[in-house]
């Protein structure tokens, strides 16, 4: 399995994101004052309104002319850029009537933008300034410019409207982050898996070039080895180049032996992306990337006969995938790893069975989630590992289901449909 890695860091934030965000509100609040002033004849205070709402916009213009369209904040630039907006609201609705203006729900907005975009922390900060404003917005504001005699709001129900946007600032902020959070580790996770997709990739292409480059080598080593071989025949015992000639001919044959290394490095390890291969022996292959002198390794094979063993394309998705599964499994097993490969008419399944301490069965039905700890005793665990290898696997087709044996230890069963690995065995051996 792959070694836990740090957790993601949060994005740097787009300072333009940030700032189109905020010419919508200004746009939108400006339209608001001029609609309810001059249509619906309310006498609100424009002059200190609107400065209200220039100070955004010169802001705006600031940030504009001052900084490159690609600047990115950090998180606590972020976090003040928009806890002023939540001031600037609150002081917009302080002066057109607090809790009793309808558009006080509008300062929820920089709540849910910051839940989206920036860390727990800060998050949190930003839901208690929220708040903070709210209440205050409730005992103190500029009432209303009503035409006649102004309505009398019952103090229940400005305590209702207090209490519902509380509950809204906390419950949206926590379940907005909560999303985005879960959105950013699977993003991250899913990166991961498409370095280790990769890497399994590059690494296969390199033994296919090796095993080229040896091919191609062969004739003229071989050339040299024979001109080599008789000049060191020819030449008289007393002559200088005569250890010449022996060094260039036992250099020619290390070369030689080489390059065999390399010939048969494919056909052993499966290295050529494109080569097919016994179900079985590309278990094997992926097993053995891994060693630990402490834990045996079992390999069995139980065809149904009398089906013949299918072959399959040796690809970096399933040879990670299964290396991942068995790594872990070798890595928490106390003594042994055994490996079943069985297939049928309609299926091929591989077994991974350790006996270690299991899973946990509180995790059982998560397993395959990003930055789960999968076992016990493993809490600093990023669980990238299993997350890999289950969307490697998925993507040749695979079905994975974790349980744990009765008798203890973790077990994994990865199913295929022969019809659909032999096919794709196939094609690409055509192509």
């Amino acid at each position: 399995m792959t070694p836990p890695e740090p957790r993601p860091a949060f994005d740097r934030i787009s300072l333009r994101r940030l700032v189109r965000i905020r010419w919508v509100a200004v746009a939108g609040q400006a339209l608001a004052l001029l609609v309810v002033h001059n249509l619906l004849d309310f006498p609100l205070p424009l002059l200190p309104t609107f400065g209200v709402v220039a100070c955004s916009a010169a802001l705006n213009l600031f940030f504009a002319f001052h900084h490159r369209a690609a600047t990115r904040l950090g998180e606590e630039q972020a976090a003040f850029f928009l806890g002023y907006d939540l001031l600037q609201l609150g002081l917009l609705l302080y002066l057109t009537g607090g809790l009793e203006n309808p558009f006080a729900i509008l300062i929820l907005a920089p709540v849910t933008v910051a839940a989206t975009i920036l860390s727990r922390p800060p998050v949190i900060a930003l839901a208690i300034f929220a708040v903070l404003i709210i209440t205050v917005l409730a005992i103190w504001h500029v009432p209303l410019p009503w035409r006649g005699q102004p309505p009398e709001f019952p103090p229940q129900l400005v305590l209702g409207i207090w209490t519902a946007l509380i509950v809204a600032t906390v419950f949206i902020s926590a379940y907005t982050w909560s999303v985005a959070a879960e959105a950013r580790r699977l993003r991250d996770a899913v990166a991961a898996t498409q370095l280790a997709l990769a890497r399994e990739q590059r690494v296969s292409a390199v033994g296919g070039l090796a095993a080229a480059a040896a091919h191609e080598l062969g004739s003229p080593l071989a050339t040299i080895a024979v001109v080599a071989k008789e000049l060191a025949r020819e030449l008289p015992p007393d002559s200088p180049h005569l250890e010449d000639a022996t060094l260039l001919l036992s250099q020619s044959e290390r070369c030689r032996r080489i390059l065999a290394e390399l010939t048969q490095q494919p056909a052993e390890d499966s290295s050529s992306p494109y080569e097919r291969l016994p179900i079985s022996a590309l278990v094997e292959a992926a097993g053995e990337l891994y060693h630990d002198p402490r834990v045996r390794l079992i390999f069995a094979t139980t065809g149904a006969p009398p089906e013949r063993e299918p072959l399959v394309r040796r690809s970096p998705e399933i040879m990670h995938g299964l290396n991942n599964l068995i790594q872990n499994a070798v890595q928490f097993a106390r003594r042994e790893v055994s490996v079943t490969i069985f297939w049928d008419q309609t299926t091929v399944t591989v077994e991974v069975a350790d006996d270690g301490p299991g899973f946990p069965a509180h995790l059982l039905g998560r397993l395959g989630e990003p930055y789960l700890s999968t076992r016990a005793g493993e809490e600093s665990h990023m669980g990238l590992g299993i997350f890999i290898a289950q969307s490697l696997l998925e993507r040749s087709g695979a079905e994975l289901t974790f349980d744990n044996l009765v008798e203890g230890g973790a077990h994994v069963v990865i199913s295929w449909s022969r019809a659909n690995l032999e096919a794709e065995a196939r094609t690409n051996a055509a192509a």
